[in-house]
């Protein structure tokens, strides 16, 4: 069975022992035999503080949540929220409980998800202040060679992508902390407890490993695959499939016509992907209540999939088609722009007259170029 970093703990005990630890997880912080990274913390050393990013260290709290500080049960740990609205930084009083950071958080490989800026923050705030930080890296799931889409812009940083990655980047955390340590100068003392076993073509399926939900809206292996393309229908006025039993795999809204959108999209022909017309009626989040119309996105071949040229073709048909009713969201308010350009890293999807071919050939030049880019920090074969 591959083994994740929390699985070798034992080998770095020297850089852990006498240290007052705080710890960054989510309920995907178990180790093989599905012990809590906190427990495993809590009863070999000493474990002092819990650092929460969005949904929680227990996975109690909905997407967006705003939390306080409060003691964990189990540990007697203090847990401070590091998704606050003023704030997605570890503070100076923070810092001053513990002696090093931990982070062991499982990723989906994806540019928007923002576990990964939780962890880019805090390794950042651990350089300016002097404290160790250490990834107990996991594979990610969508392997370590594929990379997809275009590469975030300067201008349209946010919590959604606040790094120059490509949407499906194809790295582990580790990797991703190592390149942005570097590229950035932040001059980190940053240790990888490096993965056992797992090797950069491997899916998820290969890797032997139960899938753990990341957070509600990710249940499945195959809402992460199809999740660098989907979550673009989270800059719309459409349901991206919250609120019904497979997010990010049913698309649609309630002036969708479903037999018309998937006979499009099927004539498309786009790889390891098939199209079923479904109607649905989501109990929570967008269009919550109403009845819908819109495709469900099977995944066919989980290799042959292009998450994002899927997401990206489905996008600009549905505008094509249903153009009166389709929308972008309103300006966030994270920069002031709309959504769709957050998740973008360019203001792309809200021009007009847009050839979709042509994007998606830029979109492969940028994708190639962070492929390259990226190699001088893998940690595996």
């Amino acid at each position: 069975m591959i083994r994740n970093g929390i699985d070798n703990i034992k080998e770095y005990s020297r850089l852990l022992r006498g240290k007052r630890l705080g710890l960054i997880t989510s309920p995907t912080g178990l180790a093989a035999d599905f012990r809590s990274t906190i427990d495993i913390l809590h009863e070999q050393f000493q474990l002092t503080a819990l650092f929460s990013p969005e949904h929680g260290v227990r996975g109690d709290q909905e997407a967006g949540a705003l939390v306080g500080a409060y003691r964990d049960p189990a540990t007697g740990a203090t847990v401070h929220s590091l998704y606050r609205k003023d704030s997605k930084r570890l503070t100076k009083e923070m810092l001053d409980e513990v002696d090093i950071v931990v982070y062991d958080i499982a990723d989906v490989g994806t540019r928007y998800y923002t576990f990964i800026y939780t962890m880019l923050y805090a390794l950042e705030d651990c350089a300016a202040s002097g404290k160790p930080f250490v990834v107990l890296d996991r594979c990610n799931p969508l392997d370590g060679v594929t990379v997809e889409g275009n590469v975030l812009k300067e201008g349209f940083r946010s919590f959604v992508g606040n790094y120059s990655l490509a949407v499906r980047y194809g790295l582990t955390a580790g990797e991703i902390a190592v390149m942005a340590n570097e590229e950035m100068g932040w001059g980190a003392e940053l240790h990888v407890i490096r993965c056992q076993g797992w090797e950069r073509s491997m899916l998820h399926p290969d890797t032997g490993r139960v899938w753990i939900p990341p957070s509600m809206g990710i249940p499945r292996f195959h809402s992460a695959l199809l999740y660098p393309g989907t979550c673009l229908f989270e800059g719309t006025n459409m349901s991206e499939g919250r609120g019904t039993t497979a997010p990010f795999e049913i698309i649609g809204a309630p002036f969708v016509e479903p037999e018309r959108l998937a006979k499009e999209m099927n004539a498309k022909g786009l790889s390891g992907v098939h199209f079923r017309p479904v109607y649905f009626k989501p109990t929570a989040s967008k269009n919550a209540g109403e009845l819908c119309g819109g495709v469900y996105v099977h995944v066919m071949d989980e290799r042959a999939v292009r998450p994002v040229e899927t997401g990206v073709q489905l996008l600009y048909t549905v505008r094509r088609l249903f153009e009166k009713e389709f929308q972008y969201l309103p300006p966030f308010r994270e920069n002031g722009r709309p959504f769709i350009d957050l998740l973008c890293g360019d203001a792309l999807y809200r021009e007009e007259g847009t050839d979709v071919g042509a994007l998606l050939e830029r979109f492969r030049e940028e994708s190639a170029g962070f492929a390259l880019r990226k190699r001088d920090y893998h940690l595996y074969n």
